[in-house]
């Protein structure tokens, strides 16, 4: 476990007494040879390390068959702690990952019925496991200022995870007050060797819901799908049983040169663009953006905004939207569930890409915790230098956990949001390759159709996030499905309650990577960030508007302009583009339509979908025009 004996708290006053904890959780971490309360995070970076004066951890497990497993290799870095999986597959989550353990109602797979091993088995199995290793126990609170009791448990020389929730959520570094008790409702216990004896390797993340306490059991040393998103089931959990939903989204507050603030919550599967909304645009040297490059042609083409407007961040993936904020307000109400940034850095590939979060990783005012990114001892580990899964592969999911508090003008509180828009990662689309790469700069949706977006939430082309598959698939409803534990169903009219009623927020659909034949990347939702901001929101006069060629894009802008400066009308309407054409579009927009109708058949055979929903998804099957959707209020 550790080069030397595990090193004891110096200031740490939590015990297990103080925890009120399932009976046999509690003999478990009884019995266990040390178990070990945090003092602070400095306090973690050091177990994380393998104790004092150490620069270089491995966090190896024995298995039940002789073999040594290594899972992870943990540096001391001048500005944090660099985390580096050894397995290639574990740098990034898997989307298969989240199984149910228990008997209550869910759309998921259960983990009895994928590995053919009763749950209560495994859980006595890894209880059994804990009560034999030294731990690390972490209390902490989720949901942002929801302050949702939790507790953490993992292996003592797998710290860096404890020291990644740290940042993530908001640890609880001292005991409540004399004799109350820590009741946590959530709790999440580390058991990295079942990956191997019980999954064939595969990262899993078990989720066992009862009425006192939500357990999840993650099975491998990946957050992503635990420390991050398995916090996001709890609270979707919660949500579900009590009628409200977190959001999967980042939102920011846009300050235009003339003080105006526009505040866009922006949605979208995994790689969709949620963290690069809160980014500033990446310009270039002479201070331009790159609007495209033409994959067919080799043109680049470049616009000049002198000035961009201000930002300010409120949330990054995860936006609670409980009822308790809502109020009176015809806008949707959100605030941050997260106390830290789970942020992808995959596209700065050189110094000087993003100047600001360079500067916030190269030096931040207290160390972070990187993920998939090259690491020396004693040396500055570097955003753009990230791991190679293969000689000159690099990693296309390195991270760095970016406190809130670290990040500039970040706004604390909840705000109302006057945009709700959507990723969708394209791929090229041409008339010699047509594709679903057929969104323009950006499309204005009615509610009704933003609904549907919401509930197929393609996860596009060439992710990042997530273990790659072939074709257009989906990530399930609200892109928030893979770690939710219920219903797809009570999840879908969720969604439309919630938009049914917060008719004060307006919608939009943003592509990223490709409009039609040109690269793009994040370009056009910065570019309508701009834009929107600018004009004061998505509210346009009829003229101002044409019904895209294909009903699910709702209506495009005949014009843009930023500051002054007009944006060619084939990033407006892919079908004008030389390189598509009409014919490419229509057979882009042909996979989109059956994409549509495949995702949504199962809800809309469902008894218990909401009828205006019904009505909605069967103008899809139907293939409605853009009129007939907007006679259909949700």
């Amino acid at each position: 476990m550790f080069a030397a004996a595990l090193p004891p708290s110096t200031r740490s006053a939590w015990t297990l007494d103080r925890l009120v904890l399932p009976d046999d959780v509690a003999r478990a971490l009884a019995a266990a040879p040390a178990l070990r309360f945090a003092d602070d995070r400095a306090d973690l970076a050091t177990l994380a390390l393998g104790g004092p004066g150490r620069e270089r951890h491995e966090v190896r497990y024995a298995l039940p068959d002789g073999r040594t497993v290594l899972e992870a290799e943990v540096v001391r870095a001048r500005n944090g702690v660099a985390v580096n999986y050894a397995e290639p597959y574990m740098r990034r989550r898997d989307p298969d990952s989240m199984v149910v353990g228990d008997g209550g109602p869910t759309d998921q797979p259960r983990f009895t019925d994928r590995f053919d091993v009763p749950f209560a088995q495994l859980r006595a199995d890894v209880l059994r496991w804990l009560s034999g290793t030294e731990l690390l126990a972490l209390p902490f609170t989720a949901g942002g200022g929801l302050d949702f009791p939790a507790l953490l448990v993992c292996p003592a020389n797998a710290a860096f995870f404890a020291a990644a929730l740290a940042d993530l959520q908001a640890p609880v570094f001292g005991p409540p007050a004399p004799g109350a008790a820590w009741a946590p409702r959530a709790v999440i216990l580390v058991a990295p060797p079942f990956r191997h004896t019980h999954c064939a390797g595969k990262q899993v993340v078990v989720h066992h819901r009862t009425d006192a306490v939500h357990e999840v059991f993650s099975l491998n040393l990946y957050p992503g799908p635990s420390a991050k998103k398995g916090v996001y089931g709890v609270l979707l959990n919660v949500g579900e049983r009590e009628g409200w939903l977190t959001a999967h989204g980042a939102t920011v507050q846009v300050v235009t040169p003339y003080d105006n603030t526009l505040t866009i919550l922006h949605e979208g599967a995994s790689g969709g663009g949620k963290s690069e909304m809160i980014e500033y645009a990446h310009r270039e040297p002479d201070g331009r953006l790159v609007l495209g490059h033409n994959t067919v042609t080799d043109e680049v083409r470049y616009i000049a905004i002198p000035q961009a407007c201000g930002l300010r961040p409120v949330t990054d993936d995860m936006a609670l939207c409980h009822p308790s904020l809502q109020g009176s307000s015809s806008k949707l109400v959100v605030r941050d569930a997260e106390d830290g940034w789970f942020v992808r850095v995959n596209h700065i590939q050189a110094y000087g890409t993003d100047h600001e979060l360079e500067r916030l990783t190269v030096e931040p005012r207290r160390p972070l915790v990187f993920l998939n990114l090259r690491a020396v001892p004693g040396a500055t580990t570097l955003i753009w230098e990230h791991t190679e899964d293969a000689p000159g592969k690099r990693c296309p999911n390195p991270r760095v956990i970016l406190p809130r508090e670290l990040v500039p003008n970040v706004v604390a509180g909840e705000v109302e949001v006057d945009v709700r828009s959507f990723g969708v990662r394209c791929p090229p689309c041409s008339a010699a390759a047509p594709s679903y790469g057929i969104l323009g700069l950006f499309h204005v949706l009615s509610p009704s159709l933003a609904w549907l977006w919401r509930l197929v939430a393609p996860r596009g082309h060439d992710n990042p996030s997530i273990v790659a598959r072939e074709g257009l698939e989906s990530e399930g409803i609200g892109s928030f499905w893979p770690f939710a534990t219920g219903k797809r169903v009570t999840l879908a009219n969720l969604l439309l309650r919630q938009i049914r009623e917060s008719p004060g927020t307006r919608h939009v659909l943003i592509p990223n990577q490709h409009i039609g034949a040109w690269k793009v990347g994040f370009m056009p939702q910065w570019l309508t960030r701009e834009f929107l901001a600018r004009r004061g929101g998505v509210k346009f006069r009829p003229d101002q508007l044409v019904d895209a060629r294909s009903p699910l894009l709702g209506r495009c802008p005949r014009s843009v302009q930023i500051e002054g400066v007009p944006i060619p009308r084939w990033f407006l309407q892919t079908e004008t583009q030389p390189e598509v054409g009409e014919a490419a579009y229509d057979a882009g927009a042909a996979v989109l339509r059956d994409f549509f109708r495949r995702e949504l058949a199962a809800l809309l055979a469902d008894a218990e979908l909401d009828p205006a929903g019904r009505r909605i998804i069967q103008w899809c099957m139907d293939g409605g025009t853009t009129t007939q959707l907007d006679a259909l209020a949700p």
